[in-house]
């Protein structure tokens, strides 16, 4: 099931992107400056609801407010048998990408001043490449990361912009919750169903992976850095 979604996924996706004609190109730039709303400062999240609290304690990801008209904008919650440092690690271990994210193939930061820290992604899906630059806004000192396209360079999609954040567990200190959320736009149509599909896969499978990671580098104490970790451009 999950390889033919993903054929699907790549089928449409392709369509879009012969459709316009568009390639990644880092050397020129997008062609707008953002055409979704940005999540500005740390997002806020509404507490969930007590029969959500009973699906985290199963362990299930819980999927809030899905839209459809003009992107994919929801959030997913997950809770995590790891603190929060663990969780900022892996995430912001870029280069352990493709290791770790499914059809990511290829992730490398290439610049980092401070809070603001860029990186080239690369996503495949079956033989379909879509290569795109994002600028994060990496304060997990506060307990968030949120993120846009770099729009000094021209990607494949035509506009990103979401968010994680990391709280300490309300019930366990060794304990983490995990929100995420994105919004996306592609060059070209979509039809609303695909778009939903897109959002819904990709808020669960990213948090799944969070989880999964996280968890197993928590079974290895001495290798969690701090939570101030970064990537390291070497």
């Amino acid at each position: 099931m999950i390889r033919a979604t993903a054929w699907f996924l790549s089928l449409i996706f392709s369509l879009v992107l012969a459709e316009t004609g568009t390639a990644a190109r880092p050397d020129t730039p997008h062609p707008h400056q953002g055409v979704v709303r940005p999540f500005d400062g740390k997002p806020e999240m509404a507490p969930p609801s007590e029969a959500q609290l009973e699906s985290l304690s199963r362990g299930e990801t819980i999927l809030v407010t899905i839209e459809g008209e003009d992107g994919g904008r929801g959030m997913a919650i997950q809770d995590i048998q790891a603190p929060p440092e663990a969780v900022w690690d892996r995430i912001a271990a870029f280069h352990d990408y493709p290791q770790m994210v499914p059809y990511v193939t290829e992730c490398e930061p290439y610049f980092e001043d401070g809070s603001d820290v860029r990186v080239r992604f690369v996503l495949k899906l079956l033989a379909i490449r879509y290569e795109y630059y994002i600028r994060h806004d990496f304060r997990p000192e506060r307990g968030y990361v949120t993120w846009t396209l770099d729009y000094s360079k021209e990607s494949d999609l035509d506009d990103s912009v979401g968010f994680w954040a990391v709280e300490e567990h309300p019930e366990d200190p060794d304990r983490s919750r995990l929100f995420y959320s994105i919004e996306l736009r592609t060059r070209g149509w979509m039809p609303g169903f695909v778009r939903n599909m897109v959002a819904r896969q990709g808020l669960k499978g990213a948090t799944e992976w969070v989880k999964r990671e996280a968890e197993a580098l928590q079974a290895r104490p001495d290798e969690v850095a701090s939570p101030n970790a970064r990537t390291q451009f070497d």
